[in-house]
């Protein structure tokens, strides 16, 4: 249960800090994100409720890591959140987690980021961890959004934090100290997210692309997996 761990983890000493900061966690961690999607009663397969994210990932080499994923989201009778990892014909379980901390798909994308910018970099994921979780105790950038999301109109806001923006190892870093993390959120959004997208410049002077790493909402009519 990796994800819960790190939950647990960005959790700790999150309970001190000014009203912005807090309004950010609240954006950010939402523990009713998935409320109004509650599996039906019954416990049958098809009472279970189903959400599907696109997950594009470029940036990381020609490894089993980038291309284009999906993820889906299924909420099950026992109250339980069940991710899965899809790709081609392939699909592999990324655990089971309680409907009461809200949607898990924000705790494995920050995971699937930490994991991918360590390698990268060299880094600390301990360290790095440890700078986003400080950067949600500090003003975020939050811009009002207008999306257009199964043939209508939603208001969204985007939270975007820059976790190594100040950070005194920050020029040991290089381009990875220009990690950005921008995660569009609405009432209106089933499940809470519409996008969660990580960004690292292209490096000076060079021809390798710049890393990104975006989960995005499929609206329902495009099917699932």
């Amino acid at each position: 249960m990796r994800v819960l761990l790190l939950l647990s983890l960005f959790l700790l000493g999150l309970g001190h800090g000014p009203l912005t900061a807090a309004e950010t966690y609240e954006l950010l961690f939402r523990s009713t994100a998935l409320k109004g999607l509650e599996a039906v009663p019954g416990g049958s397969e098809g009472g279970q409720r189903t959400l599907v994210y696109d997950r594009v990932i470029s940036g990381v080499g020609e490894g089993p890591a980038a291309g284009s994923f999906s993820i889906g989201l299924k909420i099950k009778p026992d109250d339980k959140v069940a991710l899965t990892l899809h790709q081609g014909t392939r699909s592999r379980g990324l655990g089971n987690y309680p409907a009461s901390v809200g949607n898990p798909v924000i705790m494995y994308f920050l995971e699937s980021v930490l994991a991918d910018i360590a390698a990268q970099s060299g880094g600390s994921p301990f360290y790095m961890r440890n700078r986003i979780k400080e950067a949600l105790l500090r003003d975020a950038q939050i811009v009002p959004k207008s999306l257009h999301f199964q043939s209508r109109e939603i208001a969204a806001r985007e939270v975007t934090i820059r976790p190594f923006v100040n950070d005194k190892a920050r020029e040991r870093m290089g381009r990875f100290s220009e990690l950005a993390l921008a995660v569009t959120v609405s009432e209106d959004m089933p499940g809470w997210y519409y996008s969660l997208v990580a960004t690292v410049p292209a490096p000076a002077g060079g021809t390798a692309a710049g890393y990104s790493n975006a989960i995005t909402l499929k609206a329902s009519e495009e099917g699932r997996p």
